[in-house]
């Protein structure tokens, strides 16, 4: 299976409508791969928190639009990162969408753990509150969103749902970079998956992210990792390594689900 990441450098001289059509070219351009990946929050800016009620929209807005077709042009399976999904009741949310070979809408997935700290996205936004994992005809893609990264039971929820590749789109801060290495390969391992995290670069609403979007197989082992500027990362996953590998390193056989915390004496 050959996946690429197209890693956009979203800055704040750029406005959503020519991310869009430049997304969309790049997208076009992957005609061959099986998988392609787009950052979070591209369109709006992940960082841009006064421009989200402007550029929210639903999902069948302009961006879902427009990865529908370049998904169905190119022949991929499109990972359009993330959009802000305004809902009828008002309420924003930080949506991921999957569109499948002829551009139909396979998997969103609301974000759970909002970033911010009592400020941004965590008081902006509405929190999702599903584990979301579609199939394939490559495997069962799982789906996850940027600070979801720090959160290991989402990532063991991905598994026990199937998931044998995670996606995560992101706008990781360049100033913690040395977690977003770190955290990528933890969770491929822990959970015997090829995870795709596919970063945003740039600088937008004063935040300079991080880039070095990776591939990382499901022994903890970068397949490819981008550098700082905009560019496309092409890797080819053996997808038959995660039964494989399960099997000669059976960890998850000896999973204790439920373990007591110890009593106070």
């Amino acid at each position: 299976m050959r996946a690429s990441l197209i890693q956009l450098s979203v800055d704040s001289s750029d406005s959503a409508d020519e991310r869009r059509r430049r997304a969309a070219s790049l997208v076009r351009g992957r005609a061959g791969d099986d998988l392609v990946v787009l950052p979070e929050l591209w369109a709006a800016g992940a960082w841009a928190y006064d421009r989200w009620e402007h550029d929210a929209e639903g999902i069948d807005g302009p961006t879902a639009a427009a990865m529908s077709a370049a998904a169905r042009e190119a022949g991929v399976w499109l990972h359009a990162g993330s959009v802000v999904e305004r809902v009828e009741d008002g309420t924003l949310y930080n949506t991921a969408l999957l569109f499948d070979r002829d551009g139909d809408l396979r998997g969103r997935y609301r974000k759970i753990h909002r970033y911010g700290f009592d400020t941004g996205e965590a008081t902006l936004m509405g929190g999702g509150d599903d584990i979301v994992t579609v199939p394939t005809d490559f495997g069962v893609v799982g789906l996850a969103i940027c600070y979801d990264l720090r959160f290991p039971e989402l990532f063991r929820g991905l598994l026990d749902a199937g998931a044998e590749l995670i996606a995560v789109p992101a706008a990781w801060p360049a100033a913690r970079l040395t977690h977003w290495r770190l955290l990528t390969r933890t969770r491929a391992l822990e959970e015997q998956v090829f995870l795709l995290a596919c970063c945003a670069t740039g600088t937008h609403g004063g935040m300079r992210q991080g880039g070095h979007s990776v591939a990382v197989d499901p022994w903890g082992t970068a397949l490819g990792e981008a550098g700082t500027a905009e560019e496309t990362l092409t890797v080819e996953c053996d997808m038959a390594q995660v039964a494989r590998m399960r099997s000669e390193l059976p960890v998850l056989r000896d999973r204790v689900l439920a373990i007591e915390a110890p009593r106070r004496r």
